[in-house]
């Protein structure tokens, strides 16, 4: 046990900590799936921890005011660990949370994303409904990208280009396994391949069928009735536009992926009309042609999230309602905050788990103009 004197938990300690060992306490569970505890006064992430354990660490990374540490062992677990299903868990960089009941992690992203809209939004209460699980647990992913490298093919570790050797995935569907068995077999595998279940998509698709079809549900709900025009930001090819043109006299999509935009267009139904561009440069002149008042204005960014420009354009020229879909709830806190900031009402929030096993979650946000 390292025996440097503790500093006061307001002030990080100036002591050197990389390479040490120690034994902490966790105290929650961070966006991003880590563990965190304090050490000397600084707040350390333990991946494949739970809140309430004591564990023995080693400090791989040692910044100003933050650590990140391996685990080495558990002294003391919590009641909710259990058994990971996958013998590949916490070697390769895909799952973090197989140490937990689905349920429990289903409760840890909720709670993450109301953390990250209180802190990054600096919304203070925010409503946040529960997280809607995926209706599979396991075998649910339709794609994976898999990396070869020194005779192994598999999934790199976490944050490390370190190949994993995988022979199966937990959470892959049986065909993709199927795939990846031939792929292995082969032996003439690239450095770099997507396997996919059926013939795949070029463009972007979501990985996981079942919750998609939760999260369109989810969209159509929060789109109302009594609205005319559905403006679909970063539509890509259509995924959300094709889906909710039955509810809208006119669909718009702008998307900057021409491929995309083709897709899109021949799939188009008579009422939809598909752009291609970027947001920045068309979203103010699809908003000046329609009645923002009786408007749905749909985004759904990459996990950048949407550029400053454009919230201050929805925040000039408001709409009647507005939904956010993020594959990134930090960025969107980021965003929501501005809008909120701006004058939309924030109705709800809901996180839609489309990666059980990971830390990663959808978040969809329902605002409304209230000023």
């Amino acid at each position: 046990m390292n025996t440097a004197p503790t500093a006061s938990p307001s002030e990080p300690s100036s002591t050197v900590l990389l390479g040490a060992t120690f034994e902490l306490e966790i105290e929650r569970i961070s966006y991003g799936g880590a563990g965190v505890g304090r050490l000397e006064g600084k707040v350390v992430f333990v991946p494949f921890t739970i809140p309430g354990e004591r564990v023995s660490v080693r400090v791989v990374r040692d910044q100003k005011r933050f650590a990140e540490a391996v685990l080495l062992s558990i002294v003391k677990p919590a009641p909710e660990r259990i058994p990971p299903k996958c013998v590949y868990f916490a070697k390769c960089g895909g799952c973090a949370y197989q140490h937990v009941d689905y349920s429990v992690q289903l409760a840890w992203k909720t709670e993450q994303v109301r953390e990250l809209l209180q802190r990054v939004a600096r919304i203070s209460e925010p409503r946040v409904l529960p997280t809607l699980p995926s209706p599979k647990e396991w075998a649910f992913r339709n794609r994976i990208r898999v990396h070869s490298r020194d005779g192994k093919v598999g999934f790199f570790a976490k944050h490390s280009h370190r190949v994993v050797d995988v022979v199966e995935c937990a959470i892959a569907q049986p065909e993709v396994n199927a795939k990846l068995a031939s792929l292995r077999q082969s032996r003439r595998a690239a450095p770099e391949t997507t396997l996919s279940a059926g013939d795949g998509g070029r463009f972007f698709e979501q990985t996981n069928f079942g919750a998609a079809s939760e999260l369109v549900r989810l969209v159509e709900s929060m789109a109302g009735d009594g609205l005319e025009t559905l403006v679909d930001a970063y539509s890509g090819a259509g995924f959300f536009g094709h889906r909710l043109s039955a509810q809208f006299e006119r669909v718009v999509g702008i998307e900057s992926h021409e491929g995309a935009v083709a897709a899109a267009r021949r799939q188009a139904g008579a009422n939809e009309h598909y752009i291609c561009g970027d947001v920045a440069t068309h979203l103010g002149a699809v908003l000046g042609d329609v009645n923002r008042q009786k408007t749905l204005l749909l985004l759904d960014p990459p996990a950048a999230g949407v550029a400053a420009c454009v919230t201050d354009l929805l925040v000039a020229l408001p709409v009647k309602r507005l939904v956010y879909v993020s594959c990134d709830p930090a960025t969107q806190a980021r965003d929501l905050g501005v809008l909120v900031r701006g004058g939309y009402s924030l109705e709800k929030v809901v996180p839609v788990d489309m990666f059980p096993q990971t830390a990663d979650v959808e978040v969809v946000a329902e605002l409304h103009w209230s000023t």
